[in-house]
């Protein structure tokens, strides 16, 4: 650590600052801004070329003397202090208490920035996450692992469904400690209260560890947030052996930040504003999530974001699919219906479905009544499209019947209570209880042996 302050800022651009006269600043290096009334802040370097360092302020920076500031660089980078003490605790995005309880102290300390997995250690993602909700559980499964975002819109319950989640996630195994990490970014103090609330009073926050960043707050904290969230996991993940579920929301909130900066520092903007490099920089968050190994602990990611004007080709949601296994999409539609949780099943997609369900994960006949839901389905909205033509009466009987199950499937099967947990069995249950008044004829994505022992057909 240097003891050398240096009294060349040159300039403040929003939250950088631009250092002259620096030889040896590293990238990711911490320094301390001493500001003229003798209060610190820390900063980090983000740049360093020609004797000029660019620091990254944590906090606000207007009304800073240029002639009375003094910088010093710290010789680190940030760095966490983990330990098992985090579970039950709420922190800030700059990694401290926020529920007034003391700071962690531990001997142990990881670099936020984490390290790359190396893509040859990686284990393949597998065994099935049980959430609780239908829509998922039974049709985009989720498993250890995997980076599956959820894409939402503004004014839809993202925020429900990622408490709900976080409060019901589990694996089948009992035995495996698991663990949930929540980084909410940006959000306003109704949203972290709700979030607070939620999981104090249903427990969940004993196997958690909340960090909260405030939209009132800085918002070079919503870039630090998810790589402190991500450092707490990979520490419960690889040192203490458990199974880890990251929620990060709202992952569009940290992209604005990102823009800022990289408009403070007068970069080539690329689309709609945003980095050219935004693509690696999501890369360096989500590939944190998978299995090593080796390693018994996994660390499963589901990040939150909201589609600007609902359109997905958006570059956050854009990027985003291409970095992930898949998509959970949110029905604007479905909300004004009421229906809750508005997962709209035909747009959304899990990858990795397969590699964690089916006989000895979940249940022999869960890739088959999936696919029969998805098919009738898609089948009975094609028809409601079709009678705002020609009318139900224009219909057969056997198309009435899809027509009615796909009602039936989104009051009965994606709707559910907020305070509703489903076991996968009684997802699968519903599954067939839906089919009942389909013509067995039309059940061609189940074998027959399954629909022998679940359904009300008898074999032929």
């Amino acid at each position: 650590m240097s003891d050398v302050y240096y009294k060349t800022l040159n300039q403040v651009t929003n939250v950088l600052l631009f250092v002259e006269g620096i030889k040896d600043a590293a990238y990711g290096e911490l320094a301390e801004i001493r500001l003229e009334d003798g209060s610190s802040v820390t900063g980090q370097v983000l740049d360093s070329r020609n004797g000029l360092a660019i620091v990254q302020s944590f906090a606000e920076t207007r009304g800073i003397d240029v002639n009375r500031t003094r910088v010093r660089f710290l010789g680190t980078t940030a760095k966490l202090s983990v330990s098992t003490d985090m579970l039950g605790r709420v922190f800030n995005g700059m990694g401290l208490p926020r529920d007034n309880g003391p700071k962690i102290y531990s001997e142990e300390s990881m670099d936020i920035t984490g390290s790359a997995i190396n893509p040859d250690a990686r284990e393949e993602p597998s065994e099935f996450i049980e959430t609780g909700i239908s829509s998922i559980d039974g049709m985009n499964s989720l498993v250890r692992g995997q980076k599956l975002p959820i894409f939402s819109g503004s004014g839809l319950p993202h925020n429900r469904i990622a408490a709900q989640i976080a409060r019901q996630a589990k694996l089948l195994d009992n035995s495996e400690g698991f663990a949930v990490v929540f980084g909410g970014i940006g959000i306003n103090s109704e949203e972290a209260n709700f979030f607070k609330k939620e999981f104090e009073e249903t427990g969940a926050l004993d196997k958690s560890i909340m960090f909260l960043n405030l939209a009132s707050e800085p918002s070079m904290e919503r870039i630090i947030l998810p790589r402190l969230a991500l450092t707490a996991a990979e520490y419960l993940a690889y040192t203490e052996q458990m199974h880890v579920l990251v929620i990060l929301t709202d992952m569009t909130n940290y992209c604005e930040a990102l823009r800022e900066v990289s408009a403070a520092r007068n970069e080539v903007p690329g689309r709609r504003g945003y980095p050219g490099y935004m693509y690696t920089d999501l890369s360096s968050i989500y590939e944190r999530a998978g299995k090593i190994q080796g390693r018994k602990g996994s660390i499963t990611q589901l990040p939150i974001l909201t589609m600007p004007g609902d359109d997905i080709t958006h570059p956050i949601p854009d990027l985003t699919g291409y970095i992930t296994e898949g998509q959970v999409v949110l029905s604007r539609e479905l909300h004004r219906k009421g229906v809750y949780p508005n997962v709209d099943v035909l747009l959304s997609l899990s990858r990795l479905m397969n590699q964690g369900i089916g006989k000895g994960r979940t249940r022999e006949d869960h890739r088959g009544v999936a696919d029969q839901l998805y098919a009738a389905y898609a089948k009975g909205k094609e028809l409601r499209s079709l009678t705002e033509i020609v009318g139900e009466e224009a219909l057969s009987a056997g198309d009435r019947k899809f027509l009615a199950f796909a009602d039936r499937f989104e009051n009965g099967f994606v709707n559910q209570g907020f305070y509703e947990d489903r076991g996968i069995e009684q997802t699968l249950s519903l599954g067939w209880e839906l089919f009942a008044d389909l013509d067995k004829r039309e059940m061609k994505r189940v074998k027959e042996e399954q629909i022998s022992k679940y359904g009300r057909w008898k074999s032929a």
